[in-house]
């Protein structure tokens, strides 16, 4: 969690003093999501006593239905965000999970096969930057990276330039494979040059939604 998220976790927008504990006769259901990517990872279920430890702790804790106690998960979920929907009785927690969510070892309680959206999809970006910080921190031998950032930011720059001239002349001679695999050299090798410099995806991303916010939704 950023200092932001540990100090409040509701964001400044909701309060656990404005649940209606009543109607779920003291629990709420807790739809869990992945902070990165967006899956819906599991439902629980949470009293006053699960939602303080979670908020103390920073590990999203959960009311036990069979044990009659709170519990966290097998695989702990680190709390993100929390909030409450429109009549203050259901919580979205937005969680980092540090393996699988479900007891029987999947992803989400969901199983193998559950739905995935676009945007899951395009999350996995997200984890192809953590694998390229931690190349960038730990230089392994043999790593494509790794030799990438021994010969320097100019050579990172460069590699741009050439997979996007490739990609653009698969755009107008190749065939359809071969031009998504040239799309995807050129996102690698533009996500190492960010990274390098000390940016992410996500700034890019603030860019193109502040440009579309800028010119009316068009």
């Amino acid at each position: 969690m950023t200092q932001e998220q540990e100090t409040d976790p509701w964001g400044g927008l909701d309060s656990a003093q404005t649940l209606d504990w009543d109607k779920g006769s003291g629990l709420l259901p807790a739809i869990i999501q992945d902070a990165v990517s967006g899956a819906v990872l599991m439902l629980g279920y949470m009293n006053r006593e699960s939602l303080a430890a979670t908020l103390a702790t920073g590990v999203v804790t959960f009311w036990s239905r069979s044990k009659g106690k709170g519990e966290s998960s097998g695989n702990f979920l680190k709390l993100e965000r929390i909030a409450a929907d429109c009549d203050s009785d259901t919580l979205l927690i937005s969680a980092e999970p540090t393996g699988p969510a479900c007891h029987k070892g999947t992803a989400t309680c969901w199983g193998e096969n559950a739905p995935r959206s676009a945007a899951q999809q395009i999350a996995f970006l997200a984890r192809l930057e953590d694998v390229i910080a931690e190349r960038i921190a730990t230089r392994p031998p043999g790593s494509y990276t790794a030799k990438l950032l021994d010969q320097g930011l100019r050579r990172i720059a460069q590699k741009v330039g050439e997979e996007g001239l490739e990609l653009a002349l698969a755009g107008v001679a190749q065939s359809d494979s071969e031009i998504i695999g040239e799309a995807a050299d050129l996102l690698y090798h533009t996500l190492l040059l960010l990274k390098v410099k000390g940016l992410s995806l996500v700034q890019v991303v603030a860019e193109l939604e502040a440009r579309h916010a800028k010119r009316g939704g068009a």
